[in-house]
This record gives C-alpha cells, structure tokens and sequence, in this order.
C-alpha cells in the first residue's frame, strides 16, 4: 500500500487513552468547553429539524404523487450530490476556514428552507419544486459535512476529541430517529411546510452560535496547500490504514440497505399497518428511544476496536431483519427499539475509529470519504429499498434491509480472523467468557530446516525490519494505544 510522507501532514498530539470507565458525571466532559457547548446545543435543535425537514419533504412527495418509489427518488436528489461531490467538499475544508464556511453554507441552507416552507403552506408547491430544493440542499451538505466533523477537533482539542467525537456521531444520529418522530406528529397537526419552516428557524440559530464562538479558543488545524492530486491522497490514505478501510466497507452496507428507515417506514404505515401519519411518528419515536439509550452508552465506551464494528453491523442487521419478519406489532415495536440501539452504537463507532485513526492535516478529506460513505449510500439505497417496498411491500424491505448487512458483515469479520489469524474458541467449562477471539497457533518451522532454494538468504516471506515493526508510527498517529492497535484484527 502506498504511504503518506510524514511531513505532507503536521504532528498530532497524542489521542488520550482511556483505561477506566468515565463517572456518570464525566459522560459529557466536552461540554465543559464553552464553544463547544454552544454547538452542541444549537446542533440538537438543526440536526432534529433537518430529520424532521427530511421526513415532511418524503411525506410531501407521497402525498402529491402517492408513489413510494419518488420517495426514493427525492432521498436521492437530498444525499446524491455527497456521493458524487463530497470528495470535493473534503479538499474544501481542509483548505479554508471551516467556521466560516459552515457559517456561510448555513445561511444560504436557510434561505432555501424558508422558500420550500413559504412553496408548500401556500398550497402552491410542485414536485418539480421539492426535487431542485432537495438538490441543491444536498449540494450543501457536500461542504458542510466534512467541515463539520473536522471541526470538532478545532472546537475541543485533542484532550476531549474522543468524548465529542462521540457526543456529536450521537446529536446526528439521535437527530436522525428524533426529528421524524416529531415531524410525523406535526405533519398530522399542521402539515409537512410547517416543519420544512422549523428547520429555516433552527439554521438560523445554528448560524449566531457559530458567530458567537470564541475565536481565541479555537484551535484551527493547519491548512492544506493548493495542490493536485488531493482526493487521490486521501484515497491512499485511507486504503493504507486497515481501521479507516474496514470501517468504510461495513459502513457501506449498512447505509445502503439498512439506512433508509424513512422511506420504508412509510411503507408500513401506509401499507402494513394502515396507521398513517400518526403510526409513522410512532414507529420513530420508538427507534428514537433506542437511539437515546445508544447515545449515552456510546459516550462511556472506554474501548474501540474494528471487531466491535463489525460485530455492530451484525446485531444491527439481525435485528433489522426481526422486524421484517415480526408475526406481530408488538413484536415490531420491540425491533424498532432495537434497530436505534444498534444503528446508533454502530455508526457512532464506525465514525469515531475514521476520525481517532486519521492525521488532523488529512481529516477533513478523510471524513468526507466517510460521509460520502454514510449518505451516498442512502442516496443509492433510498431508490432501491423504495423500490422494493414498492414492488415486494415493506416487510420484504425491512427484511432485504437486515440480511445484507448480516450476511455483510459475517464476511468481512471472517476476513478480518483470516488476516490476523485469529479464530473463534467456544470454552463452555473455564471460568473466562464462553466466547472469544483468540491467536490462532501457527506452525513453526524447525531450526534445523533447511532454506528452499531462489529464495535467498532470508527466503521469500521473511519479514524486512522496518518503521511499523520497530514501534515507529506515522505522526499524528494514535496507534501507541493497543485497544486501538488491536481493531486492525
């Protein structure tokens, strides 16, 4: 794999290790960090309304076309242009000043809200206005995304980066399962432009906390020169470092098919269920309470590690497909909780190992592979499990939902042990876990064993000394701490 010269990218400071569990009072240190408070708290308000904004423009097209599959379709115009331009979003935000650009990018997103909301209470709006919203919208999201999650570091330095990287992964993904939770309920009082509206007025706010920070408190990372080749860099980065490479496979799956919980959600309360707009908001509302318990556990983790991601996607998928094959509501009431739980505890991991395991020079590129990742997948995905729901019903989309993420993650955890020679010990009898992930023994040559001749003096699969054997790490790396060093099993 090709390798980054160290001096491309300036030095981090060490990520800190954490070898106890945090007290309870400790679950949110980084909020003890007076910017980073005031994003946080105004980031609890966009992010929830953006899902609610998301969820009334879904309701919107079902209601003026009645086809599932637009649904689909306008999910992809709101998350395709990440999949095709968040590269570019990347190299952005490591070039300019992230503050300023997400305060810039926040003001024009208001702007564009404030017109769809104006379009839809008026009684006016088409669908052909909903999609060039939703395009542009995403357009936005291509630059906002990276810039935001490399900002965090910027916000908290490296003392807190763990706790807010956590603290963040949860406002958006917690956002995620409360905002259509709310907006389903608002749809059914007041309609979808009303929620398309809250969300102008939350930007808003998100813009006069961005202004308000303090700007001698930030810690600006170094900015990356004008140069060619960029995103070629930030592939080879990424594909060079294990944790960031099987972080991004997992992840793919996950979001392509087990993602679009909106649009299929929509399907078994159209269809299924038959329980409208108001069993709609039931069904997130139940995925959120999960959410909610997956966000604290997620901030008092005190290991990452890749087996763990993997291992997510699994329970994730498995339950997933619980719920498409529920023989009863309750059952899938139960499932819905499950499916927040674990979509929350596995993205947050997944998100937190990409930023911990990336050079701060780097970063922003970095995450908006991951970004592109998380929501070009749901742009993909949407069309496809709308279309499945469509042509198959919902459940048999719940169920396509859950299995590829399974089976998904089964063969990249068998690739993983094959790699690392490892191997699953099943010990019902001794005192330790019944299960675990051990060394696999390897068999070693005699002494006395002659060398196989053209293989030189060392022979073929002698292993050359180098920097990653001898302890030296790329700078700015945090792979002195082995819970971290043991994720590329």
């Amino acid at each position: 794999m090709a390798t980054i010269i160290d001096s491309e990218f300036p030095a981090t400071e060490p990520i800190p290790t954490i070898s106890t569990r945090p007290r309870w009072r400790d679950t949110f240190s980084s909020l003890a960090i007076r910017n980073y408070r005031l994003y946080v708290f105004s980031q609890v308000v966009s992010n929830t309304t953006v899902w609610m904004q998301r969820i009334a423009i879904d309701w919107l097209v079902l209601e003026l076309t009645g086809n599932v599959a637009l649904v689909g379709v306008v999910v992809a115009l709101q998350f395709s242009p990440i999949l095709f331009f968040g590269a570019w979003g990347g190299v952005i935000a490591d070039r300019y000043s992230k503050r300023r650009l997400l305060i810039t990018v926040q003001s024009i997103v208001a702007v564009l809200c404030a017109a769809l909301a104006a379009l839809t209470i008026t009684g006016v709006v088409s669908v052909w206005h909903v999609f060039v919203i939703a395009f542009v919208l995403g357009m936005a999201s291509a630059v906002d995304g990276p810039a935001r999650a490399a900002f965090v570091t910027e916000m908290v330095g490296n003392a807190h980066v763990r706790n807010a990287i956590s603290v963040n992964a949860s406002i958006f993904h917690l956002g995620g399962l409360v905002g259509p939770a709310l907006s389903g309920l608002l749809i059914v009082a007041v309609g979808s432009g009303w929620s398309i509206g809250i969300n102008a007025v939350a930007t808003v706010m998100v813009v006069c906390a961005l202004a308000a920070m303090r700007a001698s408190e930030l810690r600006p990372a170094p900015r990356s020169r004008r140069s060619g080749g960029q995103i070629r860099q930030a592939l080879r980065y990424a594909a060079s470092k294990p944790p960031i490479l099987w972080s991004l496979v997992t992840l793919s799956f996950v979001s392509t098919f087990g993602m679009s919980l909106p649009v299929l959600l929509t399907g078994m309360a159209n269809d299924v269920y038959e329980t409208g707009a108001t069993g709609y908001g039931l069904y997130n509302s139940l995925a959120a309470v999960g959410a909610l318990t997956g966000a604290v556990l997620s901030t008092r983790r005190t290991t990452l590690r890749l087996r763990g991601i993997v291992l997510g996607a699994i329970v994730f998928g498995l339950v997933t497909t619980v719920a498409g094959f529920a023989p009863s509501v309750g059952v899938f009431f139960v499932a819905l909780v499950g499916i927040g739980l674990t979509r929350l505890l596995f993205a947050t991991s997944a998100e937190s190992m990409t930023q911990l395991s990336s050079n701060v020079g780097i970063r922003g590129r970095v995450m908006s592979l991951y970004i592109m990742v998380l929501l070009g997948g749901q742009a993909i995905g949407g069309p496809v499990m709308g279309w499945i729901a469509e042509t198959w019903g919902a459940q048999t989309g719940f169920a396509v939902a859950g299995i590829v993420p399974t089976i998904a993650g089964i063969v990249i955890a068998v690739i993983l042990a094959r790699s690392g020679q490892l191997k699953l010990r099943v010990d019902l009898w001794s005192a330790g876990p019944p299960i675990s992930i051990v060394k696999r023994a390897v068999r070693r040559r005699p002494a006395d064993a002659r060398p196989r001749r053209g293989r030189g003096p060392r022979g073929r699969g002698a292993r050359e000394t180098g920097p990653r054997e001898t302890g030296q790490r790329e700078n700015g790396s945090h792979e002195s701490d082995p819970r971290v060093r043991d994720s590329r099993r």
